[in-house]
């Protein structure tokens, strides 16, 4: 017998043990939908777009309690991510996004996989370092807990900006057999073969690109990319793949900023939250993740039976992300689209039987 898209929800985030309990598994699918209905992290307007036939304010102390009290296992949390991923090689790329609220300092680190424009998240976590870089333990430890639900094996390659550069932790992915691509500084030295130590200008010369192999960056051999980007800004990569698909690969990194972007003003403005409590603010995240990717899903869905034409400028109207967060709407208010059913069956499908779960 088939079961509504909704249904089918509840069993994935209850066959995954997400969060333990039968009705705060029932509340969770309730959030997602308020979330995706008002497109705002502010417990008022998610309260007054779920359907039940209570006071709003009523609806709004149970949400209040919800982020108070429930626990998320963040681990499992991969897991439902995953199960909306058709690849079986995962381009992951790592970076922050922070804000401040009043002097309540946000500063997520996050892990996302790069499909085409856009990206899915798959792991984060809270930085509570003033709004700082993360150290190499923080990505070290986060990596961890990615790997024991990924595994090395499905991992093609992970992208990095510059201020992920840093031996201990180049060293420890090397160990870990886990193939990189980050940016660097333009004042870290260059060591060549012959022992000869330059700046990254000074071994480019203003040529339009240098390619080199098995050079030392910070203590590590690797290969390396040197040339300009359409802005004229050196572009210095280090890899521990082929000098030459650097260009091509770090491309790839751009997908995770559009995703920090759908999560906030051009999605479902998470910086405007009020919260001052970083577990909360952990938890808010993963709710809004798990409504991101779940228009997503339901975009790619939507774009493989009925493809977007482009624009005049060769671009669709919307986006992945905003053509299913508007499929996801309008089911909601029609309760029939056979795109959102799709979505879901698949993404439970791949999570496996139904488990028991509080």
């Amino acid at each position: 017998m088939d079961r509504s898209p909704l249904t089918n929800l509840y069993f994935l985030i209850r066959s995954l043990g997400i969060i333990k309990h039968k009705k705060r598994q029932e509340f969770l699918c309730e959030l997602l939908i308020g979330l995706i209905k008002s497109r705002s992290v502010h417990f008022c307007e998610i309260a007054d777009k779920i359907d039940k036939s209570i006071l709003c304010s009523s609806i709004e102390r149970r949400i209040q309690d919800f982020f108070q009290k429930v626990s998320f296992d963040y681990s499992q949390l991969i897991l439902f991510f995953l199960g909306f991923i058709h690849h079986d090689r995962l381009t992951l790329s790592i970076d922050r996004t922070e804000w401040d609220f009043g002097r309540t300092q946000i500063n997520i680190l996050c892990v996302v996989v790069s499909i085409g424009k856009m990206a899915v998240p798959l792991y984060f976590e809270m930085l509570d370092n003033n709004s700082g870089n993360s150290n190499y333990s923080d990505r070290i430890e986060l990596f961890k807990e990615l790997l024991s639900k990924v595994g090395i094996d499905r991992i093609e390659v992970l992208i990095m900006d510059r201020e992920f550069i840093g031996h201990k932790w180049l060293k420890w992915l090397k160990k870990e057999d886990i193939d990189f691509c980050v940016r660097v500084p333009k004042h870290h030295k260059i060591t060549l073969a012959d022992g000869t130590c330059l700046k990254a200008e000074e071994l480019v010369q203003g040529a339009k690109s240098l390619y080199l192999r098995d050079v030392v960056v910070d203590m590590v051999v690797v290969n390396l990319y040197l040339g300009y980007d359409k802005e004229g800004e050196l572009l210095y990569l280090i890899a521990s793949l082929p000098a030459r698909e650097l260009p091509r690969i770090y491309k790839k990194r751009w997908p995770i900023e559009v995703f920090f972007q759908a999560l906030k003003g051009r999605g479902f403005k998470l910086e405007e939250s009020r919260l001052k409590c970083l577990e909360k603010y952990k938890k808010l995240f993963a709710v809004v993740s798990m409504a991101y990717t779940l228009c997503w899903a339901t975009g790619i869905e939507a774009s493989r039976t009925k493809p977007v034409k482009p624009k005049n400028h060769g671009y669709p109207q919307y986006s992945v992300f905003r053509r299913g967060l508007n499929k996801l709407r309008a089911f909601f208010k029609q309760k029939n689209c056979l795109v959102v059913q799709k979505t879901i069956e698949v993404a439970l499908a791949r999570a496996g039987p139904v488990k028991t779960v509080g």
